[in-house]
């Protein structure tokens, strides 16, 4: 029995989605245990909009950096307040809070040599987990030799006073598509500027406000677009993480690359359609049933590359808006009218 959990969360958004049904399994398996989150601080709103996390313990470490004087001190800070740790990323840097808690049991897979510092080390199997998802619920349960774990699909709560909020600070119509346009890991997984004005105007056409989404980096995209379809109403850049899920929670649908806010739009059970172009829909698909995937299988893709190695992104220049407007079809079954 486990009456408190550390869990060490990933560092990007999409990761940070496919955790929660580790967490659910967690909290199903150890009834009343309370489940802590060690997160970056602009991840903490994201983790609190999952039912099963107490509490979030803020990372006082950028993203990569080692400094270890302040790991050492949060994990000092963290004595005796833990029964188990389970650690998501492989790095070893992220293994050493846990390791200066001194919690008992500190899980993970091997990673960057990280023998001492876990004491429950699991090896990775890729053929048994194919998926993230897979890989992380098997840190919580070890599954049969051949079984793959089985998962319900993540689901973040938003409240009424949350969308509330947002609907007055933003001014958002209440009949509205969101198109995530941004991807962090490169341009290899973004459709492109010209695809996203098209649909805008198709959608447009069909009574939808639009809402360009997507954080700071993301903002020149966004100026492209606008000078192609100037009656969007751009937010990247305008919102926390927490706020942009609270405005996706009142979308009637979202548009999405392979990004951190595909996986937020499917945990919110939003109709999506989820463009594929780099990356595989087999390694992280958007966890939900109300989710369309478009992706062209060229000989060349997944490839994994942050830029096309071939210059000519025919994996996602071939998917044209018109493709993208039918599956919104078959999501909704029907036009919406002016």
């Amino acid at each position: 029995m486990s009456d408190s959990i550390l869990v060490v969360a990933p560092g990007w958004v999409g990761d940070t989605i496919m955790m929660q049904p580790m967490l659910t399994r967690l909290a199903e398996m150890h009834p009343g245990v309370c489940i802590d989150v060690l997160v970056a601080p602009e991840m903490a709103e994201l983790v609190l909009r999952m039912p099963e996390v107490h509490a979030t313990v803020i990372m006082p470490v950028g993203h990569g950096k080692m400094d270890l004087r302040s790991r050492f001190r949060l994990g000092r800070s963290l004595v005796n307040k833990y029964d188990w740790a389970i650690v998501l990323p492989n790095s070893l840097k992220s293994a050493f809070i846990p390791w200066f808690a001194g919690i008992p049991r500190r899980t993970g897979y091997k990673g960057e040599m990280r023998w001492g510092f876990l004491n429950d080390m699991r090896n990775l199997d890729p053929l048994l987990l194919p998926r993230m998802v897979d890989r992380f619920l098997f840190l919580a349960d070890k599954v049969e030799a051949g079984q793959p774990p089985q998962y319900g699909f993540p689901e973040l709560k938003v409240s009424t006073e949350q969308q509330r909020k947002v609907r007055e600070q933003f001014n958002l119509s209440s009949v509205s598509a969101a198109l995530c346009i941004g991807a962090e890991y490169g341009p290899a997984k973004r459709w492109p500027v010209s695809r996203f004005a098209e649909l805008a105007q198709k959608l447009a056409g069909r009574g939808y406000e639009i809402f360009l989404m997507g954080s700071a980096k993301d903002q020149q995209i966004a100026s492209d677009i606008l000078r192609k379809s100037p009656f969007c109403k751009d937010l990247t850049g305008h919102t926390t993480l927490g706020q942009a899920v609270d405005i996706l929670s009142i979308c009637a649908v979202a548009v999405c690359n392979d990004s951190g806010l595909m996986h937020v739009a499917a945990a919110l059970g939003l109709p999506l359609v989820a463009l594929y172009g780099s990356s595989s829909p087999g390694f992280t698909p958007p966890l939900s049933k109300r989710a369309r995937i478009i992706s062209l299988n060229l000989d060349c893709s997944p490839c994994f590359k942050r830029d096309c190695p071939f210059g000519h992104l025919n994996c996602l220049n071939g998917i044209t808006a018109a493709m993208v407007e039918g599956e919104i079809d078959g999501l909704l079954g029907s036009y919406i009218e002016d």
